[in-house]
């Protein structure tokens, strides 16, 4: 990659190394997960269903951010959000039960979603029109880069360590990289003064319809497109390590391209072929008997995930500059509004036919594909 020459190189530098350690706590955390809750734990459908709705809970107290920055700045914020989920991430493998994955789960959740938060929000803030997708893309590609890693490590190395040495070293780097940022301060005075109080304003109403719908999609994919390939095509934590790895070599590539078409065609087109595309596969997804077929719709799936910076980059073009902060965090507790009873509602679904759950999911797509035609229409509300 080219040496960036954005408006505000020290904000990239402080989100690229905070991202890096998030991905590699959360990363790893992820892969390990699945096959420690079967294996280990002996979770069944519904209760890592239930896990997955306490995942996403911190994510609906994402609004809870805004009144946090009453206390602290809002990289500072961030920073100490990366320490949270890498606290979580350590303590994973010694509470092999499901009340103690509930726990950790919920405490690595907290620090993630409101890392998550702030990063979408200081992107919006520091970076242009232009700017804001080719950094969201720069970050999601070197987020894959340590992605592989963090799956080439585990595959290595599984047989050697155990769950609980594995979930303390991912945590332990997501650690170490919050607190090396909480000494770090890319601010700037120049940048306009965030609310600090809940926005809801109906001018927003399709980003907000928009993030919900992506947020019932996303639950069923984090919480269940891997669950199938363990339970149903018996992956192995190495099958699911190089599936991961495969993957996050493809984003590598095709995150900065999936940027530069969201600046190229715009937000409707780009957002059109993901939900287009997300119907297909997930009704692939509830018919089909292969594990290759499985693996190739996962990859699939994944690569759409990139898309959805349209959703961000489509508020920020209609958004007042002073409503960013709180409107992502508002955004992500919309987001979650779904994301919270859509995993333990469809583990329970599961339990009588697992294909409802991803024949669901492709109804949830196609909507989604109709409301994104309205995107240019509120673009041209916004500039008149």
């Amino acid at each position: 990659m080219t040496k960036p020459a954005f408006t505000s190189r020290k904000m990239y530098i402080f989100l690229l190394v905070l991202t890096i350690a998030t991905t590699i706590g959360f990363q790893g955390w992820r892969t390990l997960l699945n096959n420690f809750a079967v294996d280990v734990a002996g979770l069944n459908g519904v209760q890592f269903g239930t896990i997955g709705s306490i995942r996403e809970i911190p994510g609906f107290l994402s609004l809870f951010v805004i009144y946090f920055l009453f206390l602290i700045k809002e990289h500072r914020l961030a920073s100490l959000s990366v320490i949270v989920m890498g606290i979580g991430v350590s303590l994973t493998g010694f509470m092999p039960s499901f009340t103690g994955i509930a726990f950790t789960t919920i405490l690595m959740s907290f620090g993630f979603h409101y890392y998550e938060t702030l990063n979408q929000s200081l992107t919006l803030q520091y970076f242009n029109f232009t700017e804001a997708p080719i950094v969201m893309g720069r970050l999601k590609s070197l987020g894959a880069a340590t992605n592989i890693c963090v799956g080439v490590t585990i595959f290595a190395v599984s047989g050697l360590f155990s769950y609980t040495e594995m979930f303390v070293a991912a945590g332990i780097v997501g650690i170490s990289g919050g607190i090396y940022c909480s000494f770090q301060d890319p601010s700037s005075t120049g940048m306009p003064l965030q609310h600090k109080k809940m926005i809801l304003k109906s001018k927003y109403w399709l980003f907000y319809a928009l993030t919900f719908m992506a947020g019932a999609r996303r639950q069923i994919f984090v919480a269940f497109a891997v669950f199938l390939l363990v339970q149903k095509f018996h992956y192995s934590i190495q099958s699911i390590t190089i599936l991961f790895v495969i993957n996050n070599i493809i984003n590598y590539f095709l995150n900065p391209a999936i940027a530069r078409a969201v600046n190229k065609f715009g937000e409707r087109k780009v957002l059109s072929l993901e939900y287009s595309c997300l119907i297909f596969i997930f009704v692939a997804y509830a018919f089909t008997t292969s594990p290759l077929v499985g693996a190739i719709l996962y990859i699939l799936d994944n690569i759409l995930f990139g898309f959805a910076m349209g959703i961000r980059t489509f508020f920020q073009k209609i958004a007042d500059k002073k409503d960013i902060a709180p409107s992502m965090a508002v955004g992500f507790t919309i987001n979650h509004i779904a994301a919270v009873a859509v995993p333990i509602l469809a583990g329970i679904a599961w339990m009588q036919d697992y294909r409802i759950v991803f024949l669901s999911a492709a109804v949830l797509s196609a909507f989604s594909l109709i409301l994104v035609q309205f995107i240019d229409r509120e673009l041209k509300i916004k500039m008149n």
